[in-house]
C-alpha cells in the first residue's frame, strides 16, 4: 500500500508517519482487506489540528474521513476512529462487493467544470451580456460504473453529498445524492417516462 503523509504549514515527523502507517494499517487488515493507496493530510485551523484521510480500496470504492482535536495525534486517532467506523459498518458490504465483482470497477472519463458564480452583490445591477456560463477550470472527472447499492454505499463512505455513476444494469448515468430529509435519493434518467 501507499501512504502519502502530508501536512499544510507543518512538518510531519518520522514518528508520526510511522504512528500513521502502523495504524491505518491494522485498520485496513481488519476491515478492507487490500488498500491501493492512502492519502493522509495533516493542518491547522486557530487552536485545532485537522487530520484528513482519503483510501482507494482495490474495490474501486474511496472512503475518508475528518478528525479534529487540540492536538495533533489525537487529531489522527479522531480520523482513524471515524474511518475505522465507516468500515466496520461496511464490512459486510464491502466483502460481498468483492466477491460478486469479477472484474474490477471500471472508470470512464468525462469532462467537468467549474463555472463562475455570483460573488454575493446585488444580481440586479449585473445582468449578464449572455445566458452563457463562464467557465473558470475544467478538468477531467473518473465516472464508475456500479450498481445502485454500490453507488449508495461509495457515496457514504466518501461523505460525497452525491454521486454521478454508471448503472451496470442499463447502462446509463445516473446519481444518488443525500436529500434534505436525510434520505438517498436516485435519479435514473433511462426509467423516465
Amino acid at each position: 500500500m501507499r501512504y502519502q503523509i502530508s501536512g499544510k504549514g507543518m512538518d510531519v515527523g518520522d514518528a508520526l508517519q510511522t504512528h500513521v502507517k502502523s495504524e491505518l494499517g491494522e485498520t485496513f487488515e481488519k476491515y478492507a482487506g487490500r488498500p491501493t493507496d492512502a492519502t493522509v493530510v495533516f493542518s491547522r485551523a486557530a487552536y485545532e489540528h485537522i487530520c484528513e484521510a482519503t483510501v482507494h480500496l482495490s474495490t474501486g470504492l474511496t472512503a475518508s474521513a475528518t478528525g479534529r482535536a487540540s492536538e495533533i495525534y489525537p487529531a489522527f486517532e479522531a480520523c482513524r476512529e471515524k474511518m475505522d467506523k465507516q468500515l466496520r459498518r461496511y464490512k459486510r458490504r464491502l466483502k460481498d462487493h468483492h466477491r460478486d465483482r469479477v472484474d474490477p470497477v471500471e472508470f470512464a472519463g468525462a469532462p467537468s467544470y467549474i463555472l463562475a458564480g455570483t460573488d454575493g452583490t446585488d444580481t440586479e445591477e449585473l445582468e449578464p451580456d449572455s445566458l452563457q456560463p463562464m467557465i473558470i477550470a475544467e478538468m477531467e472527472m473518473q465516472v464508475p460504473t456500479l450498481s445502485v447499492g454500490e453507488a449508495v454505499m461509495q457515496m457514504e463512505l466518501s461523505h460525497a453529498p452525491l454521486l454521478v455513476f454508471r448503472n451496470e444494469k442499463s447502462g446509463g448515468v445516473n446519481v444518488v445524492h443525500r436529500r434534505d430529509d436525510g434520505n438517498i435519493g436516485w435519479i435514473d434518467p433511462a426509467h423516465s417516462r
